[in-house]
């Protein structure tokens, strides 16, 4: 089924670099949803590369990320969603009226190797599949 663009619901997952939680969050709503989710993610200070740790978690899984690149927030991304999820840019992400804005609490993968990513993946997708349930149920 193809949902018009105009009756998708449109989500921005944005984190400080763009490089690892947002990346997943999108990665998995985008593979669950299909067509049904209009999904973005972006940095406040976004890296180079996606965090090639999160990469290889994210292809254990399935979902192939190795050709994402980092994106920087803008504005104009923020007013084109429904809703924006932060993960932990803080007061760096601008607030307009009529957003529904979630914050989600994760640890950071920076830095980290696929070991550390896993568990913060998996929480994600759990995140991402309640949060699909919410928005654009399965019909």
């Amino acid at each position: 089924m193809n949902t018009p663009a105009a009756e998708r619901p449109s989500v921005l997952f944005v984190c400080v670099h763009n490089a690892g939680r947002s990346q997943m969050a999108t990665a998995f709503l985008t593979h669950l949803a299909g067509d049904r989710v209009q999904v973005r993610s972006a940095g406040s200070a976004p890296a180079d590369t996606v965090n090639p740790a999160v990469v290889r978690a994210m292809s254990e899984v399935g979902v192939d990320i190795s050709a994402e690149v980092p994106k920087v927030l803008t504005v104009e991304a923020v007013q084109a969603s429904d809703v924006v999820i932060t993960m932990g840019c803080g007061d760096t992400c601008p607030v307009f009226p009529g957003k529904r804005y979630l914050d989600w609490e994760l640890p950071d993968p920076a830095g980290q190797g696929v070991e550390a990513v896993r568990p913060i993946r998996d929480e994600i997708e759990k995140r991402v599949r309640g949060l699909l349930g919410e928005i654009a149920p399965a019909e």
